[in-house]
């Protein structure tokens, strides 16, 4: 009996006293080194910036220890292309009707104005936790071009909010966040609002 407890607490020990065959250079790296959030003038695109801000925050800072490790937020938001003209096709006397160069600056004007107040916004949530943060602003389809940003950047997470639409509107309206998950060629994490700001 004693030889078999002898022969067993060998045995364990030899278990316990295997090397290691991963090593830390081997081992994957567990920190996300390149974060996108995408947002709009919605309340959901903001409250999907401050669950990342909140949530990953310690992979974002911008202490000096931290920053040769610490990973990049990229804050995009999509600027709608402007149709320099509208077409009236109904009845035998369709029309269309072209906007004019003053009108044209002027909307472009209102588009660079409220992408400036929105990525401040932006920026002054990530600046009062720390987080080392840049801005783009792109013209286009939105689901489209978070996509082509995303691939061109080598993003490691793309993060976008929801703005809970029903199943309805989402066919009619179609979704970003839903374009965005069968397409974008990284992770995506898609954060659902609070069901009191849905309402």
């Amino acid at each position: 009996m004693a030889e078999e407890q002898a022969a067993t607490a060998m045995e364990t020990s030899a278990v316990e006293k295997q090397p290691e065959t991963t090593t830390e250079a081997e081992a994957p790296s567990l920190t996300t080194k390149r974060m996108v959030v995408a947002i709009d003038e919605s309340d959901s695109s903001f409250y999907a910036l401050q669950w990342v801000i909140d949530h990953f925050s310690n992979l974002l800072l911008t202490t000096a220890a931290a920053e040769a490790e610490s990973g990049m937020l990229t804050v995009i938001h999509v600027q709608s292309p402007f149709n320099h003209f509208a077409a009236f096709p109904a009845g035998p006397g369709g029309a269309t009707v072209y906007a004019s160069s003053s009108m044209i600056e002027s909307v472009k004007k209102a588009q660079q104005e409220t992408s400036a107040a929105l990525l401040s916004r932006a920026l002054q949530m990530c600046r009062a936790k720390q987080i080392r943060t840049e801005t783009l602003v792109l013209e286009g389809e939105a689901k489209e071009m978070i996509c082509e940003a995303v691939e061109k950047m080598h993003v490691d997470l793309l993060v976008v909010g929801s703005r809970g639409l029903g199943k309805i509107k989402r066919a009619f309206l179609g979704s970003v966040s839903d374009y965005c998950a069968h397409h974008a060629n990284c992770p995506i994490l898609i954060v659902k609002p609070p069901k009191e700001m849905t309402k």
